[in-house]
């Protein structure tokens, strides 16, 4: 036996939904609930006009079930707790909490989260870090120059002594951006 569920939607939202069918000129069986889903390119877009004209810059926007979105944003020159509340608040007020419904967490790129973008490499120049090869290997060392399609570290070369291993910088090494996995920063005490 097939179970029917029937959702009944609040006056308020029915009618707004009824509208938005009307202004998109929507015909046949559509979801109402689908029209008020916020998408990724909506965030991503209010993040970017929020984030214009200063240094900071969007990472990645995830909507997940339920309108749960993540933003992760970073900067040439760091990001602070307020940034991220302005953020925040920029984005919430850009929506009707009595017609949608969204948890929303703004955070910034932190030393765990692996470089999504060309900009992060270039902020990160002259700093150590760790290259995850799509072939399985594992690279470290310093950033040295970063473009669209390779960077540039200088390699870190392991010696290893009868009693002793003994890290040194050895030449600098190109890889091709479509070789690389992951690439994360390194915290060198």
């Amino acid at each position: 036996m097939v179970a029917l569920q029937i959702l009944v939607l609040p006056v308020k939202v029915r009618t707004l939904v009824g509208q938005q069918f009307k202004e998109k000129g929507v015909r046949g069986r559509q979801s109402p609930l689908l029209l008020n889903m916020i998408n990724e390119r909506q965030i991503t877009q209010l993040a970017t006009d929020c984030l214009k004209g200063t240094d900071r810059f969007v990472v990645f926007v995830k909507v997940g079930t339920g309108n749960q979105i993540q933003v992760v944003i970073d900067g040439d020159a760091g990001v602070t707790i307020d940034h991220c509340v302005e953020l925040s608040r920029f984005i919430e007020n850009s929506f009707d909490r009595d017609v949608e419904d969204f948890e929303l967490k703004v955070s910034t790129a932190g030393i765990d989260y692996p470089y999504i973008n060309l900009r992060q490499y270039k902020k990160n120049v002259g700093r150590a870090v760790e290259i995850l090869l799509k072939g399985g290997g594992i690279k470290r060392g310093k950033l040295k120059s970063a473009d669209e399609d390779s960077i540039e570290i200088e390699e870190e070369l392991i010696r290893k002594n009868k009693k002793s291993k003994k890290m040194e910088t050895g030449p600098s090494v190109r890889i091709p951006m479509d070789e690389i996995n992951q690439t994360k920063g390194l915290v060198i005490f």
